[in-house]
């Protein structure tokens, strides 16, 4: 390519970019920020979750709705990460009640994820949101391990957390079928994303009314220097869960990575503990990951 060619083409990606952030920064200005194409089952399961009134019933005739999701939710209870006797259910009510409403929420969107790579709207995305939802559960489960040992955190809120740590993204990336030369500019893509998934990924939780403290923990996780008062809170379980998911294959590379981070010192884990976390929670890991589908 020639130099007046390279420039053209890149003035088009930048026109591109600015007119893709512009339009960024309009949804966000609006409120009402939603996932395109996300399956309408895990947003019903959400908004009846949300009433702290639910009845079991209620829930089990939501999920029932949804056969896939129901199979789902079956097989993750008799799952090694949770059937703990061995002893099989055969009931969709006998599951939500073994597995725990905040489970059963979790269970909802790691399902939706799942599907959207089946989604014609998002064809030719496979490979990228196969990518980002691994991304997502590694993260979960290793967080839902980080909050059993180190903190007071629900584990199975800190699972949510994980899940959910990567929505901003996920919600740029669903956009990206429409932008193709934009996007096939890998340092441009990657700039958009680490300015925009924070506060897009807030947006979003907060249009669909989750916990103030899951808001926070997944548009702040990423501030390494976040310091705070008082015991070891979700937003730091999800910092060191992020942290140990990325270096699980690069243990060498943890600890320089882990130095001088509050949250670590919160939890007094360096990478001794941290090898003893993998140590002792290792088959706990995968059998959380093998239940949410990875």
């Amino acid at each position: 390519m020639n130099t007046a060619a390279a420039q053209t083409t890149k003035s088009t990606s930048d026109a591109e970019a600015f007119a893709f952030v512009q339009a960024l920064a309009s949804e966000l200005s609006k409120g009402k920020v939603d996932l395109p194409s996300f399956p309408d089952i895990a947003l019903r399961v959400r908004k009846v979750l949300a009433d702290e009134q639910v009845s079991q019933d209620q829930v089990v005739r939501v999920v029932g709705s949804e056969p896939a999701l129901a199979a789902r939710l079956m097989q993750i209870a008799n799952s090694a990460a949770l059937n703990f006797t061995g002893k099989a259910i055969s009931e969709l009510r006998t599951a939500i009640n073994r597995m725990g409403f905040n489970m059963v929420r979790s269970a909802a969107i790691a399902f939706a994820m799942s599907q959207l790579k089946k989604v014609d709207a998002l064809k030719g995305l496979e490979k990228p949101l196969d990518e980002l939802w691994k991304s997502s559960a590694a993260v979960a489960a290793m967080s839902h391990a980080v909050a059993k040992r180190y903190s007071r955190v629900n584990p199975d809120t800190a699972l949510l957390a994980g899940l959910l740590h990567g929505i901003g993204k996920l919600y740029i990336l669903t956009r990206s079928s429409k932008h193709p030369n934009l996007f096939a500019d890998h340092v441009v893509y990657n700039s958009i994303v680490r300015d925009w998934h924070s506060p897009i990924a807030k947006a979003l939780l907060e249009n669909w009314d989750m916990a103030e403290e899951i808001v926070v923990a997944v548009s702040e996780y990423e501030d390494l220097e976040r310091e705070h008062d008082g015991n070891v809170d979700l937003t730091d379980v999800l910092t060191v869960g992020n942290l140990l998911a990325a270096f699980k294959e690069h243990p060498e590379s943890l600890e320089i990575n882990m130095h001088d981070v509050p949250a670590c010192k919160r939890m007094n884990i360096d990478r001794a503990s941290y090898e003893k976390l993998i140590d002792e929670s290792e088959h706990e890991i995968d059998a959380l990951r093998q239940a949410l589908g990875v």
